[in-house]
């Protein structure tokens, strides 16, 4: 969701930043570049390292209340994102939000997109085990029905794309705060531009093909 949907990375460090600098901390670009994509009760036990004196719940909370200020006054959209999400809705084909914000700030996000995006929603609250674990796809597959070997994930960080190669999930990376790889097993793209329900089969077809990827069950 965060760097993939919207473009809501700078707000959570922002809010980062103000935590460590109110608790007299120490917090540079690299701290927080290094919690992309990760779970949040990962990131607050890293700002409790850096002074945080805060219990993780509180910090999560803070955070989140934060990052929903800023999202009230802009959300500012990933390019081709909501364009992807209704050609997937029109075909037909099922969909999740999986992220490790936690379930209001998702909730918060999915009903800002303008109509019945996802079929079901996964949050960062709703799972034992953060990305890059594949337990949040995994969840998703099952809410949904699904073989994971049907689905295509999209992200935009290592630690998510480590999570959806993990799950089974056909994966596409699209690089935006966080590098990614130059090679590895996911296909790499640089926005969603242009992107198509058509197109994600078309992913699909080929990670089978090259072998990459397990054939769903019937």
């Amino acid at each position: 969701m965060d760097g993939t949907l919207v473009d809501t990375e700078p707000y959570w460090q922002e809010s980062q930043v103000r935590l460590v600098a109110e608790h007299d901390g120490t917090w540079s670009r690299e701290d927080g570049d290094s919690l992309i994509g990760s779970g949040l009760w990962h990131s607050a036990t890293v700002l409790q390292q850096h002074g945080v004196a805060l219990d993780e719940q509180a910090i999560i909370d803070r955070m989140t209340d934060d990052v929903l200020v800023r999202i009230r006054e802009h959300l500012p959209w990933r390019p081709g994102a909501r364009e992807l999400l209704r050609d997937l809705r029109d075909a037909g084909v099922k969909t999740a939000l999986v992220t490790m914000s936690i379930r209001r700030m998702a909730d918060s996000i999915a009903e800002a997109i303008g109509f019945d995006a996802f079929d079901a929603v996964v949050a960062g609250d709703e799972v034992e085990h953060a990305k890059p674990h594949p337990e949040a796809y995994l969840t998703a597959a099952d809410l949904l029905g699904v073989d994971i070997a049907s689905c295509v994930a999209i992200e935009d960080s290592p630690t998510g794309i480590a999570s959806a190669v993990a799950a089974g999930a056909a994966t596409l990376g699209v690089e935006h705060h966080a590098p990614l790889a130059d090679d590895g097993d996911f296909l790499r793209h640089h926005t969603l531009v242009g992107v198509t329900a058509r197109d994600l089969g078309h992913l699909l077809q080929r990670g089978r093909a090259l072998g990459t990827l397990p054939e769903a069950d019937a």
